[in-house]
């Protein structure tokens, strides 16, 4: 995994939205009072963001020690093996405090909650310049967790303010061999892996041995930063600074560099499903070719028989022509 050191006041957002790969941030926010506080103890890193403390009730979920922190589906795959629920922001901060240094640790896990409402202020002394972008800004805190691989169409720059936190990172063309579960269900959103990171079973999963062969691993230290482009899978296991639990707290920054008028693409990828998915052979094969040409191949030029004025689809995107293609799409689906 290739690695720079960096401080963030100085690192340009742009040069990091050319970067296809991965990139470790070694120190990217080691000058955060936060991450100061986090090298200091357990306590003071407690102190330090209970001060922002606002009421805010936040998601959180629970579960015993044998889980070993793993954030999974239950044995019937109707459900998740952790109880979640919310609580009070201050008090999730107090049970990840004093539940990370029990032996065995339970699993109190806070996820993608928005930084600047479950801790207003915080930015104002924690925080990336992103250079007139508007990233939404999250921030996860737990005991030990291990979260399935799992991708993300936004970009992600990954900050990690306590802890450790160990990312294995897996290029978006090893989808075949990473044995992806339900869409629908999901533990947070996204379909994740179903291979145990940490003790695959290649027996069950034989692909994942080629998965692992184009992997890389990140292994962040507090005031670390990893940056994620878009579609990688990633698994994550966190930690506290002991052996055995421990306090963690990463913040991330998610964004695109599209407008936001653009559509979704995973909306099309269950369209795709839907509609092409399950043809016969000869007609996915047509559909393969047209959506080449319109769409991964797609050049203008060669669609500058069509005179400018009727050209709908084929023009370049824009607001007005990305609201034209909704209305389409809307009408067509509600027939």
């Amino acid at each position: 995994m290739r690695e720079v050191r960096a401080d963030h006041a100085a690192f340009s957002i742009e040069e990091l939205e050319r970067l296809a790969e991965p990139l470790v941030l070694r120190g990217f926010v080691g000058g955060w009072p936060a991450v100061r506080a986090a090298k200091r103890s357990n306590d003071d890193l407690l102190a330090y963001l209970s001060g922002f403390d606002a009421g805010a009730v936040v998601p959180v979920s629970a579960g015993p020690p044998s889980l070993d922190g793993r954030i999974f589906y239950n044995d019937r795959f109707d459900g998740m093996n952790c109880e979640r629920g919310n609580a009070r922001f201050g008090e999730v901060l107090a049970r990840v405090r004093r539940c990370g240094g029990e032996t065995p640790t339970p699993l109190i896990y806070l996820a993608s909650a928005d930084v600047d409402a479950c801790m207003p202020g915080f930015r104002g002394e924690n925080d990336v310049d992103f250079v007139g972008r508007a990233p939404v800004v999250s921030v996860w805190i737990g005991t030990k967790t291990r979260v399935a691989a799992h991708n993300d169409l936004p970009l992600n720059v990954a900050c990690n303010v306590a802890g450790k936190r160990r990312f294995t990172l897996f290029p978006p063309d090893q989808v075949d061999n990473l044995y992806v579960g339900p869409f629908e269900l999901t533990p947070a959103g996204r379909p994740v892996s179903l291979v145990d990171v940490a003790a695959p079973d290649l027996e069950r999963f034989p692909r994942f041995a080629d998965a692992m062969d184009a992997a890389g691993v990140a292994e962040l230290e507090a005031g670390d930063a990893l940056f994620i482009p878009s579609m990688w899978w990633h698994g994550v296991e966190a930690s506290g600074p002991e052996a055995a639990g421990g306090f963690n707290v990463l913040v991330n920054y998610w964004w695109r560099t599209v407008p936001s008028y653009f559509g979704a693409p995973q909306d099309a990828l269950s369209h795709a499903m839907l509609a092409v998915r399950d043809l016969p052979p000869a007609q996915k094969a047509a559909w393969r070719a047209m959506f080449d040409h319109y769409v991964f191949d797609f050049d203008p030029e060669d669609h500058r028989h069509v005179p400018e004025t009727a050209r709908g689809m084929l023009s370049p995107m824009t607001q007005d022509n990305a609201r034209r293609i909704r209305a389409t799409l809307l009408n067509r689906l509600n027939r």
